[in-house]
């Protein structure tokens, strides 16, 4: 069982508290069923989308951030490799060379998600978020790219597994 819906609980009962008020309380003892009951309103809400929408762009959009942002963890080493019954497990879903480039590209494709978001809605003021939105990930890139710099030279590797073992 994962620890997330007891942490969100744990979160909500706190805030309660901190705002004198009683939290979660209706739904199970002590309101510990409340995950499960905000996850099963969630999977049954209704999608609203604008009439003058592009429906499939607008349900893309967030696709491709979520999947963007996913990937990127494909190639990122979360531990030495250890052997199971002789079989050798790494913990990394792919070891790329150029592991570092791989995260900044696939991290840069983000930025269509967001702009394709306020296209899709239709909207002036929406594209016009959008495209802020695409224009601060960009900036903050860049300065991403800079600070990565200092570790592919002391490293000199773009190897994010050589990178960890340095």
């Amino acid at each position: 069982m994962s620890v997330v819906p007891i942490l969100v609980w744990l979160e909500r009962r706190l805030m309660g508290r901190f705002q004198v008020r009683l939290g979660p309380n209706r739904v199970g003892p002590f309101g510990l069923v409340q995950p499960m009951a905000d996850t099963i309103k969630l999977l049954f809400k209704e999608s609203i989308v604008q009439s003058s929408a592009d429906k499939f762009l607008f349900h893309l959009a967030p696709a491709i951030v979520v999947f963007t942002a996913i990937v990127g963890f494909a190639v990122i080493p979360f531990g030495a490799p250890f052997e199971v019954f002789g079989q050798s497990i790494e913990l990394w879903g792919a070891n790329v060379n150029s592991g570092i480039l791989f995260v900044f590209a696939i991290s840069g494709m983000g930025i269509y998600g967001m702009v394709l978001a306020g296209l899709a809605s239709n909207n002036k003021y929406s594209l016009m978020g959008g495209l802020r939105s695409s224009a601060q990930m960009i900036s903050y890139e860049l300065t991403l790219g800079l600070s990565a710099l200092s570790i592919i030279v002391l490293t000199g590797s773009l190897n994010l597994v050589d990178m960890v073992k340095a």
